[in-house]
């Protein structure tokens, strides 16, 4: 094979008419969402407090705290949607020689010990490994997979921290826009259960045939209808903010990453877990007051994470306990990708006094020093 055409990703992509179909079909859901929340301002807004509320007090605090919460539920819907995903730096693309030498192995242990050889050679600091300790490889990207990384099959592409393809948003909720996908379905569940909380007078005073309006439908159709999107809402706002205090996405709650313990891989849903507040922490930033903003305050780069690593201690007079220990290889990847390893530096020391530095692939078995012919080669 050529090597030029070895550069490029190899994902299948449909050509013509069927392509642009495709792409405009995925923009459906979106629309529906749009067109459900323009409907629900004319009931609300025009056909509730124009039209039927009398209270100029009530109307004014109606109107007032509705904007409020629009503007916040819309400006996080925007940046879900249009932040750019967060794609895989080029250093972990095998070049084309490497490509033609993994491509042109005959056995898995040779094509492992090229994607070992690159991983080593480039310092790509990937410590997350296959269930048998191969380096994660995409073979429709040609390039290695960082860690929490994974391929999303409608995008084509390799997308960073990835938890899932959301087609209400038409778009990969991932390391980028993982925050403002938080911040609009908790903005999305106030403004649901706001307006059915501020209907429910109405739609009593319809139950008992008291309400005597043109726009009785209207206030009781936006009535059922928040009340139904906010129950679906409650229960998903409810299992990412789990997630968010566990640290883990939701491919990761079903598929637990593999770390590196004593000389063994073993799969951990916990591996990037900090405790509640320092995961909390490393999706909102430690800066407060952009917390329930939908600007980006996110830490690190979306290749590396401080990871929490487990040491069974065998010793017979300290029995079993858990030490937290950091890498010593973390400092192998300072010269990697300047703009990528000095905004990791910057987002972890802004973290100093409250969160546990780790950014570890092994954990240490014994004290002392381990002999060189006991380290994994795999070990990047």
């Amino acid at each position: 094979m050529s090597t030029a055409a070895g550069m490029a990703p190899r994902f299948s992509a449909m050509s013509g008419p069927c392509k642009i179909c495709f792409k405009a079909a995925k923009w459906l859901p979106v629309l529906f969402i749009v067109s459900v929340v323009v409907w629900s301002y004319y009931a609300y807004v025009i056909q509730l407090n124009l039209f039927t509320v009398e209270s100029i007090i009530e109307k004014s605090f109606y109107l007032l705290l509705y904007h409020f919460l629009l503007v916040l539920f819309l400006w996080a819907y925007w940046q879900t949607i249009f932040t750019d995903i967060g794609r895989v730096p080029k250093q972990f693309r095998l070049p084309p020689a490497e490509l033609d030498r993994y491509e042109s192995a005959e056995t898995d242990e040779a094509r492992r010990a090229v994607l070992e050889g690159f991983t080593q050679k480039q310092n790509l600091p990937v410590y997350n490994r296959t269930m048998t300790g191969d380096i994660r490889y995409c073979e429709k990207c040609v390039q290695i997979k960082p860690d929490r990384c994974h391929h999303c099959s409608v995008c084509g592409e390799c997308v960073l921290k990835l938890d899932h393809h959301c087609p209400w948003v038409n778009n990969c909720v991932a390391f980028t826009n993982y925050k403002f996908f938080i911040l609009f379905l908790g903005y999305a569940l106030l403004y649901c259960l706001f307006i059915a909380a501020t209907t429910l007078q109405y739609f009593i005073k319809f139950w008992k045939n008291q309400l005597e309006v043109p726009a009785k439908f209207h206030i009781l159709f936006v009535f059922f209808v928040s009340i139904m999107f906010a129950i679906s809402l409650v229960s998903l706002f409810g299992y990412h903010i789990f997630l968010v205090v566990k640290n883990r996405s939701t491919l990761e709650s079903f598929r637990a990453p593999i770390f590196q313990l004593r000389n063994t891989w073993v799969q951990d849903k916990d591996g990037f877990s900090l405790g509640a507040f320092n995961n909390f922490i490393e999706v909102f930033g430690d800066n407060r007051s952009l917390w329930f903003l939908p600007l980006a305050s996110s830490l690190g780069d979306g290749v590396t994470y401080p990871q929490r690593c487990v040491d069974e201690d065998t010793d017979d007079l300290l029995g079993s306990r858990q030490r937290w220990a950091e890498d010593e290889e973390n400092e192998l990847t300072a010269g990697y990708i300047n703009n990528h390893a000095h905004e990791t530096n910057s987002s972890c020391s802004s973290l100093a006094g409250r969160r546990v530095e780790l950014a570890t692939n092994r954990v240490v078995a014994e004290k002392g020093t381990r002999a060189p012919s006991e380290e994994p080669q795999s070990v990047v």
